[in-house]
């Protein structure tokens, strides 16, 4: 690169590697320009992007996180991050055809992507199918069923509980964890993490890496117009009525409210990071490639 990038947001966009600055290092510490480049790998080079507005200043009154959240949808990057000046939290995008930052606003609600694409969320397309998405949200992982054509559908959600790491503390800020596609079917979890008063193994307050690979499959694939019938229903009919309108309409129902992913857990394991160093421990990205 050409300049250091502490606690960076690392993610690949159409073939090219960008790598975006975090949090400075320490206090009233200035952060290396740029804050922001990419990596073309067809040329083996590196080269500066637009500044962008969190980072003019390229300093933090403290360690609090600068760039607290992100995500990518398509050749857009969505960033949360923090407004020196006022000390708010705004929502900023970039687009990297058109090569400018843009200040989307104060509430998610003004970002034009469904809720598991926002910088509150972080996941990845199961390879196998164009609208299954897996993601983590704060200490949840969870699946969404995106209609791909119709928009008038609803979007589907599904907790999977059989892929949440067991007695893993994540309420601090810094921790987020990455979902990475292994191929196909296949996917991967990994989260850092502070073990509960209730492991066994490590004792209470052990950094460590929790990491999961599943097998993803769907269950059903209901229409998506009975997945609309289904979310009218939901909404319109009157509380005194409901048991006797679901008798008839128990299949509309069921398609709103019934999982549709079965998950086949693969491996599933806690990794001590305490031997790592005394620092918390933060995943900037994670990547899978296949040699052939």
């Amino acid at each position: 690169m050409l300049a250091a990038k502490p606690i960076p947001i690392v993610e690949e966009i159409e073939g090219k590697i960008y790598v975006l600055s975090g949090t400075p290092w320490q206090a009233e510490c200035l952060l290396p320009v740029p804050t922001f480049e990419v990596y073309d790998p067809s040329i083996e080079q590196w080269n500066p992007l637009p500044e962008p507005p969190f980072h003019e200043q390229r300093w933090s009154r403290s360690q609090i996180y600068k760039v607290i959240y992100h995500s990518v949808v398509g050749t857009t990057i969505y960033v949360l991050a923090l407004n020196d000046c006022d000390d708010s939290d705004y929502y900023y995008s970039y687009n990297v055809n058109e090569g400018n930052w843009k200040l989307v606003g104060k509430s998610v609600d003004k970002l034009p992507v469904p809720h598991p694409f926002t910088p509150l969320c972080v996941g990845k397309f199961v390879p196998a199918y164009n609208d299954i998405f897996i993601y983590i949200q704060f200490d949840r992982v969870c699946a969404a069923m995106i209609p791909s054509n119709d928009k008038s559908s609803p979007t589907r959600y599904q907790h999977l509980a059989e892929v949440d790491g067991d007695l893993l503390n994540r309420d601090v800020p810094s921790i987020r964890g990455v979902v990475v596609d292994l191929g196909e079917h296949e996917m991967c979890i990994m989260q850092p993490g502070i073990t509960d008063s209730e492991h066994d193994k490590l004792g209470p307050c052990c950094s460590i890496l929790y990491i999961t690979t599943f097998k993803v499959e769907k269950l059903i694939h209901s229409s998506s117009s009975a997945q609309a019938r289904g979310l009218k229903l939901l909404k319109t009919v009157d509380a005194s009525d409901v048991s006797q309108t679901t008798s008839h309409h128990d299949n509309d129902v069921e398609d709103i409210r019934a999982p549709f992913l079965s998950i086949t857990l693969l491996s599933k394991g806690f990794y001590d990071l305490d031997a790592w160093g005394p620092e918390a421990p933060h995943i900037c990205s994670a990547f899978f490639h296949q040699l052939h």
